[in-house]
């Protein structure tokens, strides 16, 4: 019996030794994982990150001298907007016509006849509404005797008063015009004006040879010093072209007219914004060349919207372009060596810089982003 106790004595104790070495060799092996694990978290924070620059793959392009714009190309409605300045107020039919749409007329000027009898253009702001003969006065006497003046008929005072002299100038008026010298002003042989010389249309379904006129038709239109030159666009386009945008129009005779973006209309129908064209320092768009421009229809002209300038000098591919935290732009040789520059202008996918020389090849990344 006491052999059977020392025995499980003995036994019991080395069950517990063995027991304590298994732990103690675990422990030792969390012990080390855990410092494993502890170093390697050290030094992942710890270690400087690769240059994504560097780690990025990248072809090269050359520095060279070149231009950088953008435009787009839209069509420009040139367009005369006719203002009704005088009526007929001859009765009859129209046997000739005498001017064509859009030509400068001035003080005397033949517009057309009917039944044989000229109607004549003169100054004034007193419209023809009465027949003017011998013994009559008024502003519209005063007008015919400033017409007669500047023609060379009449040289006595423009008093309003018709008297022998102002009859005398009128039959050698007429006799020039080859109707019967009678020394009487029909009604309708003037059309008074408010400014001349000006540039008039006729409504060309009225003042045509063998139509009938009647007496207060409004037949005779005067236009502007020239027509009105506007770019129809859609919103989009229309933010691309803030006032001052330079446009480069071609006239319908292939001109070269320079315009800029002045003004901007919504149209309620369609959606779209009328752009507005005015010349250099309120020029007209097209210049002396207006008459070119037909009156009686519109004109869609060619044109060039220029959103960025032109610009000449050392460009790069916008993709070469590195933006540091500090603002700066930079651009990277092969072998990474930084160079600033100044960015002077960018447009579709290129950009003129400053600060480096001709030949410098630069990084590009390989995506193109």
């Amino acid at each position: 019996m006491a052999e059977r106790g020392r025995m499980n004595s003995s036994s019991g104790r080395s069950k517990s030794r063995a027991r304590w070495w298994v732990g103690g060799v675990l422990g030792g092996v969390i012990l080390l994982a855990a410092g494993a694990a502890v170093g390697w978290a050290g030094s992942t924070v710890f270690a400087p990150p690769p240059d994504v620059l560097d780690s990025t793959p990248f072809t090269t392009a050359e520095v060279v001298r070149g231009e950088v714009g953008s435009s787009i190309n839209l069509n420009t409605v040139a367009e005369w907007k006719p203002i009704p300045i005088a009526a007929n107020l001859a009765s009859g039919t129209v046997t000739s016509v005498s001017v064509t749409a859009g030509q400068e007329v001035g003080v005397g000027s033949v517009l057309y006849a009917v039944n044989l009898r000229p109607v004549v253009i003169a100054q004034g702001d007193v419209p023809a509404f009465r027949t003017l003969s011998r013994n009559t006065a008024g502003a519209d006497v005063a007008q015919l005797q400033a017409m007669l003046t500047q023609l060379g008929f009449y040289r006595g005072d423009v008093s309003g008063d018709f008297g022998w002299l102002t009859q005398a100038a009128v039959e050698a008026w007429q006799e020039s015009l080859g109707v019967d010298d009678d020394g009487v002003v029909q009604a309708g042989d003037l059309v008074f004006v408010p400014s001349l010389p000006t540039r008039i249309s006729l409504d060309v379904d009225k003042v045509v040879r063998g139509a009938s006129l009647g007496a207060s038709d409004p037949v005779i239109s005067g236009l502007p010093p020239a027509p009105t030159f506007r770019v129809p666009v859609t919103d989009s386009q229309s933010a691309m072209m803030p006032d001052g945008t330079r446009v480069e129009v071609t006239g319908p005779d292939g001109q070269a007219w320079e315009g800029f973006v002045v003004d901007r209309v919504a149209q309620q129908q369609g959606g779209t914004i009328d752009v507005i064209l005015g010349g250099a320092d309120g020029a007209p768009v097209c210049g002396t060349e207006c008459g070119t421009i037909s009156v009686t229809e519109q004109s869609l002209l060619r044109s060039q919207v220029v959103t960025i300038e032109t610009v000449t000098g050392l460009t790069v591919p916008s993709a070469a372009l590195v933006s540091r935290a500090d603002g700066t732009i930079a651009v990277l040789e092969e072998d990474g060596t930084e160079h600033r520059v100044t960015v002077v202008t960018s447009a579709r996918g290129m950009s003129v810089i400053e600060g480096v020389s001709a030949g410098l090849r630069v990084r590009v990344p390989a995506s193109g982003g």
